[in-house]
């Protein structure tokens, strides 16, 4: 039987997992893809209200990792579906896919999507080369844009917005809230820890970003969304627990934590969260804009 001691030293240990097997024990033990998938199902149903039936579509996802862009859209999107991520494993996954599959309107896109879109001509070269000069009608940000600062946020939707976006499209990105008191929460894990060894807190606000996105002029004509959506994720085992956490924690691999810091951090999770079978709650908003698609659609 493993004791305590042993289950805490597992859960140190794995702050050095990869990104992509965190996105995995994620994907498998919360229900974030079921709620992504959900949201992103409607944005699909209203573009294709929008549009003519035989009219095929193309979308970009914005740091798509694993799951759950290939699935989803592969299916509604055969006019192309580009997949952008800057960690390897996760595309030699998809690229094994495309090819058992046959799925050559797919396309694993090697990039730091901030090299691409915080810069204009790097997004109109994007534009020519990878997509072969043809607008999308989707562009999903699944929780990629951690990986941005919130003040280069304007920057890359203009440029989505200028140059990859078809005249009717859409764009949905998700990201976790930045506020919560719910200590069983990600987001109040994140601020609390973050807080107390860095001085810092979670400035990246979806919902503030989307009422400043709807005065920007580029997107007034544009239908603006956002709403709160609540995952929950629990595994049995405090390894995997515990990847899930540090995913949180140390994105966007700014902190380094001290020794003594992840001791704390795993010792706390494991007493008021994981030994008491309390599931990570994350809140996390959803933002949708629609380009070209007016307010008398029945499905918006």
């Amino acid at each position: 039987m493993t004791g305590r001691k042993d289950i805490i030293e597992q859960g140190i240990k794995i702050a050095d997992s990869r990104m992509s097997h965190e996105d995995r024990v994620w994907s498998k033990y919360s229900n974030d893809k079921v709620d992504i998938g959900e949201e992103l199902m409607r944005v699909v149903r209203v573009l294709h209200n929008g549009l003519p039936l035989k009219k095929k579509m193309r979308a970009v996802s914005i740091g798509s990792s694993i799951e759950p862009q290939f699935r989803i859209l592969e299916t509604s999107f055969r006019a192309g579906l580009y997949l952008i991520d800057l960690e390897e494993s996760a595309l030699d996954t998809i690229r094994e896919r495309i090819r058992r599959q046959y799925t050559d309107h797919v396309y694993a896109v090697h990039a730091d999507y901030n090299n691409i879109f915080l810069n204009k001509r790097h997004t109109d070269d994007f534009f020519t080369k990878t997509l072969k000069g043809k607008p999308a009608e989707l562009v999903t940000m699944h929780h990629s844009l951690y990986y941005s600062a919130k003040n280069n946020w304007a920057r890359i939707f203009e440029n989505v917005g200028r140059k990859i976006l078809a005249p009717k499209s859409a764009i949905h990105a998700v990201l976790m809230s930045s506020s919560s008191d719910l200590k069983c929460s990600t987001t109040w894990l994140y601020n609390h820890f973050a807080g107390k060894y860095f001085g810092c807190k979670n400035d990246q606000d979806l919902k503030v970003f989307g009422g400043e996105l709807s005065e920007m002029k580029q997107f007034r004509s544009c239908r603006v969304s956002v709403s709160t959506h609540k995952v929950k994720f629990y595994v049995d085992d405090f390894a995997h627990f515990m990847c899930v956490i540090w995913m949180i924690l140390l994105y966007p691999n700014e902190h380094k934590y001290t020794q003594a810091a992840r001791e704390e951090i795993t010792e706390y999770v494991y007493e008021n969260l994981w030994k008491k079978k309390i599931p990570l709650l994350q809140e996390q908003d959803h933002l949708v804009v629609f380009k070209g698609i007016g307010t008398e659609n029945p499905l918006i």
